[in-house]
């Protein structure tokens, strides 16, 4: 009994190192309207995060001109 669970522990280890070692396969490649896609959306963030700047600057130029001594 006790040869079989070793033998069965020992399985399990070889098991668990050759599966650490194992590659998944590549990703697909993408066509040119997924890029395409994900290009529009980074520049509309990019716009989104320029417009919130924008807003926050002029914000602090208010406050700092109403404050102002």
């Amino acid at each position: 009994m006790k040869k079989a669970l070793v033998m069965l522990a020992a399985g399990l280890l070889i098991g668990a190192i050759g599966a650490s070692y194992a590659r998944l396969p590549a990703a697909p490649a993408k066509t040119d309207a997924e890029k395409a896609a994900e290009a529009e959306k980074a520049n509309a963030a990019k716009a989104k995060e320029a417009a919130e700047l924008a807003k926050a600057q002029d914000k602090a130029v208010a406050n700092y001109k109403k404050h102002k001594k």
